[in-house]
């Protein structure tokens, strides 16, 4: 099981890991259909917004050019391109809408209407150029501008970007996970990879793992993306996965804490065009029932829990956990 503490090691630090291609063609749980593959502007979309503050705490914003929201404010956001990595067409929306080179500082949320629509939330930093001008409006802005939220009173083009500030804010003052960044590695559909940890009444930890088909690995579940699995939700993968592999009273019990980081690649248009969210969860006793001092048996023989030994690894899990240290997922 050495190779799955070194896969639990890197997605706990938010690295990510490479996708099997051993048994299901890289995932343990899937739609009754094959998964689709992931395509940009077909079947998938995905929208990159960036929150910039400077030394004040003051919010970048830019005025929009398109007509149905002309004049209006808004938060440097666009969809991705083709070829593009996510921080890539981060940095270029910003550029364009504002003038302002910028560098990631984390990943501060994701937003998602399913598996088809998905926008990533980032804190970043300025690192050079000027702030656009009227002068220079063109058609991905009219001008860009620091704002302390309050003067002058904008025109939102939407109120949704008040609480991604407040996010922003929150983070610079006191991070509430560590520094994440999507990883560049490949994967053909929207997925998820799941770190399932159950707590022993006696101090020990356990992990799932898929045992299939291959080595053991955190199992992975793939979204489907046909129009009828659209309207589901981004994490209905994991609950797919946690019906297959535990029994009926345990499933309740199972928490989705947050992200632990994201795998994108996106250089090769129509093959790489998927994200793998790397996800954690926890097994909960409910209220007022003494804990368990092992998990409960698994429905199928593809999964099985693995005994966390290595007492540097389970202090970092259980760091984590107690911390609630992750990457909100907002739908």
């Amino acid at each position: 099981m050495a190779g799955a503490g070194a896969e639990v090691g890197a997605v706990l630090g938010g690295q990510g890991w490479p996708l099997s291609p051993e048994g299901g063609g890289g995932y343990d749980s899937a739609p009754l259909e094959p998964p689709e593959k992931a395509r940009l502007r077909r079947n998938t979309t995905y929208i990159v917004l960036a929150v910039l503050l400077n030394e004040k705490s003051e919010v970048l914003v830019m005025q929009e050019a398109k007509r149905e929201c002309y004049g209006a404010w808004y938060l440097p956001a666009g969809r991705m391109e083709p070829r593009e990595t996510i921080v890539g067409a981060m940095r270029r929306e910003v550029q364009e809408e504002t003038g302002l080179q910028c560098q990631p500082v984390t990943l501060l949320a994701v937003e998602e209407r399913g598996p088809g629509w998905i926008r990533f939330v980032f804190l970043a930093q300025p690192t050079g150029g000027t702030l656009k001008t009227l002068q220079e409006a063109d058609g991905e802005s009219l001008q860009a501008q620091w704002w302390d939220r309050k003067t002058p009173a904008l025109k939102l083009r939407a109120r949704d970007i008040l609480p991604l500030m407040e996010l922003a804010l929150q983070y610079k003052a006191s991070p509430g996970h560590p520094p994440v960044l999507p990883s560049e590695l490949p994967c053909p559909w929207v997925g998820q990879r799941l770190l399932l940890v159950f707590a022993g009444s006696g101090g020990e930890l356990w992990v799932l793992l898929a045992v299939a088909g291959g080595a053991p690995h955190l199992p992975v579940a793939a979204s489907g993306l046909s129009p009828s699995e659209l309207g589901e939700r981004l994490l209905v993968g994991v609950h797919r996965l946690l019906r297959r592999c535990l029994p009926p009273p345990t499933q309740a019990s199972a928490r989705v804490r947050g992200l632990l980081g994201v795998q994108h690649l996106g250089k090769e248009p129509g093959q790489s065009d998927g994200v793998c969210f790397n996800v954690a969860a926890t097994l909960e006793e409910a209220p007022g029932r003494p804990p368990k001092p092992s998990p409960p048996a698994l429905r199928s023989p593809d999964f099985a829990w693995w005994k966390v030994e290595d007492g540097a690894l389970r202090s970092r899990i259980l760091q984590r956990l107690s911390q609630d240290s992750f990457v909100p997922v907002c739908s």
